[in-house]
This record gives structure tokens, C-alpha cells and sequence, in this order.
């Protein structure tokens, strides 16, 4: 896919919403305006940097409900002491082929991606590597993370705990589980690298954020009320649940992915998960967990590039029902959006903007570039 048909995918299908309902910001701009906020409020400018680029991504591939929008919210959560701004970062068990990861209450971009960059150098080693994270913070899209390994021709298998619960267990309502999103990175040959990241609801709560952010009403199916009616106003949330995917099927699979990725590393799960959109003083304890797959270990890896590009060439090339344009890959849209972002500027709302730079006004740094 080259970058002339990704930018006029994006633009085709309105990805890209016009001047009048959006502000372009460029990439850089937007991160360097998030590093400034963080560094005003006490992150030394290399972790102010860190955390800026990878929430700047998030935006970037269009993962609005994760990325600059977070930025007031952590604020508040610093402000009151909820979030160590100069954390101990440590490994408190490690084998060969696995650690667990405390963050010291750190911000969660910094817990998560060390741990990454420490399960990418144990796999290097013993061909694969699980590290998991305790005492961390909401660290934004899933699939930041497990797309790292791939630069590194290694699989990435991402786990983590939701920052609230917004879901029963199944015939129940005590919000006793969260979104819990799963993501996979895979690397391939000329065709993109194919990303999943989803949540174990219909939709994450940070999209529901989003839709209120931009005064949008969600579909029906993606929340319920307490008498099982469709709720489709973000700004009434609380008065509902998201909806699992797949019915009980979902609800299983985030019981098994706050388990794996909460549970067994020491991290908060069930009850004990902290709301961080409403309490900003109490620690989360937010646990996520990172499976790293050499492609050495299993031979060549541009075998098994290869194989992944005829699979996805066959994928894309197969029957269409009427009416479908494209059969689209995981991750797909995503790039699509990278390259035209890149290009374009990144849409935000702009109440956001004006939430921005009321902040900037705040904490005394520059506006927002646009």
C-alpha cells in the first residue's frame, strides 16, 4: 500500500474531518506540547518525551480515545499525587524467559514500554519471553505495544487490565470487569504488518470518552442501561455497562485476559480495580503483560514474512459480498491513517483544543501549536 492511496483512503471516507469540525495539529507539535504539559508538572524531560511520543502515536493511528485526550486526566491524577512522576522502575522476579515488572506507580507508557524492551532482549536470548507489569498506570493503546517486537522480527502478544470496570459478568450487573483489551503484532514481509488490538467489550470506554468529547451518540449495542435498554449517549455512561463481544464468549475472554495479565503478576482485578476516572488520588496497581516471539527460534524469519504477505494477498483478493469495497486486514486502517495523519495533520475536536490550552494557561507553558 503506498502512502498516496492511504492518504486518499483516509480522505475518501471522511477519516479526515473537515476544517470545520476538526483542527489539524502536525505530529511533532502535538507531542511536543504533551511533553511540556508532563514537564511542567514534575517528569524529568526524558520521560516527559517518552510518554509525549507514544501518546502522540496513539492519536497518530487513530486511537483518539487514547491519546492527547488522556492528557488533562493525567494531570489531575499527578496534581493529586495518584502518579509517581519519578518512579523506581525494577524487576522483582526474573528468569530466563520471564519478569515481572513493578513501576513504582509510574506513569504506565514508561512501566509498559520497559517491559517491553526488556521481553523483546529475553526473547533475542531464549527465543520467547513473558513480562508482565504490577503497580503501573494506564499506558494507552494496547496496540502501541505490541507492535514494538516487530521492528525486531519478533510477534507481540499484548494483555492488560482496564483503568476501570465497565462490565458485569455475564446475567449480572456489578461492574466487576473492564474492557480488557488483547493485541497482537505481526510482522510481514512488503505487505503492512498486520496489528490487532481489541477490546473484550463491543467498544472501549475511551471511545465512548471520545464520542462524548466530540458531542457524537454511540450505535446501539455498544452500552445497556440497568433495565437492559440501549444507551447511546456518552454522556449518561454511568447509568449503564459496555457490552461484551460476543455475548458470554466475551465476558469469558476478559475474565481470562485480567487473570493473565492483573492476577498472575500481583495487579489489581475484580474489585480491587481503581475507577481512575474518578478517583485521582488512590494508585491503580494497573497490571499488563507483553508475549514476545523470536521468529529465529521457529528458522528464516523472511519465510515466514512471505508466507504472511500470500496469506494476506489471498485474504484481500477473496469474493467480496455486494456492496463491500474491501476486505481489510488488522491494522490496515490504522496505517492508513499513520501515513494520511503524517501528511495531513492529526483531526481534533476542538473543544479539545480548548480544553488544551486551557490547560496550557494553566500550568503557564505555550499553547498548542496548529
Amino acid at each position: 500500500m503506498t502512502q498516496l492511496w492511504a492518504v486518499q483512503y483516509v480522505m475518501s471516507q471522511a477519516s479526515l474531518p473537515s476544517a470545520n469540525t476538526s483542527i489539524l495539529v502536525q505530529f511533532d507539535a502535538l507531542k511536543d506540547f504533551i511533553a511540556r504539559a508532563l514537564q511542567a508538572n514534575g517528569l524529568s524531560p526524558e520521560h516527559a518525551n517518552k510518554v509525549a511520543s507514544l501518546m502522540a502515536q496513539a492519536d497518530l493511528q487513530g486511537s483518539d480515545g487514547h491519546g492527547v485526550i488522556r492528557l488533562p486526566q493525567y494531570v489531575k491524577r499527578i496534581r493529586a499525587g495518584g502518579i509517581n512522576v519519578n518512579p523506581h522502575i525494577k524487576v522483582v522476579q526474573d528468569k530466563a524467559a520471564m519478569a515481572v515488572v513493578d513501576g513504582d506507580n509510574g506513569m504506565g507508557h514508561l512501566v509498559v514500554s520497559h517491559a517491553v524492551e526488556l521481553a523483546i532482549k529475553k526473547a533475542a536470548d531464549a527465543g520467547v519471553a513473558w513480562v508482565g507489569t504490577r503497580n503501573s498506570n494506564h499506558a494507552g493503546p494496547a496496540s502501541l505495544y505490541a507492535r514494538m517486537p516487530i521492528a525486531h522480527d519478533m510477534i507481540g502478544l499484548y494483555f492488560a487490565v482496564g483503568n476501570a470496570n465497565h462490565l458485569p459478568p455475564w446475567g449480572g450487573m456489578d461492574m466487576l470487569l473492564s474492557t480488557n483489551p488483547i493485541a497482537a503484532g505481526i510482522p510481514a514481509g512488503s505487505e503492512p504488518v498486520i496489528v490487532l488490538d481489541m477490546a473484550t467489550t463491543v467498544a472501549a470506554y475511551g471511545k465512548v470518552k471520545a464520542k462524548a468529547k466530540r458531542g457524537e451518540t454511540m450505535p446501539e449495542g455498544w452500552m445497556i442501561d440497568r433495565q437492559g435498554r440501549p444507551l447511546t449517549d456518552p454522556n449518561r455512561a454511568d447509568e449503564g455497562f459496555l457490552l461484551p463481544i460476543g455475548g458470554h464468549k466475551g465476558y469469558g475472554l476478559a475474565l481470562i485476559v485480567g487473570l493473565l495479565a492483573g492476577t498472575l503478576q500481583g495487579a489489581s482485578m475484580g474489585k480491587e480495580v481503581v475507577d481512575f476516572n474518578k478517583d485521582h488520588v488512590t494508585p491503580t496497581n494497573t497490571g499488563q503483560a507483553i508475549l514476545v516471539i523470536d521468529l529465529k527460534a521457529f528458522g528464516e524469519p523472511g519465510f515466514f514474512k512471505g508466507a504472511v504477505d500470500q496469506l494476506v494477498k489471498d485474504l484481500r483478493a477473496s469474493e467480496r459480498l455486494p456492496g463491500v469495497e474491501r476486505v481489510w486486514l488488522p491494522g490496515e486502517q490504522s496505517h492508513a491513517k499513520r501515513l494520511a495523519y503524517a501528511q495531513q495533520g492529526i483531526p481534533l475536536a476542538p473543544v479539545l483544543v480548548a480544553d488544551l490550552n486551557a490547560l496550557a494557561t494553566e500550568l503557564n507553558i505555550a499553547a498548542l501549536t496548529i
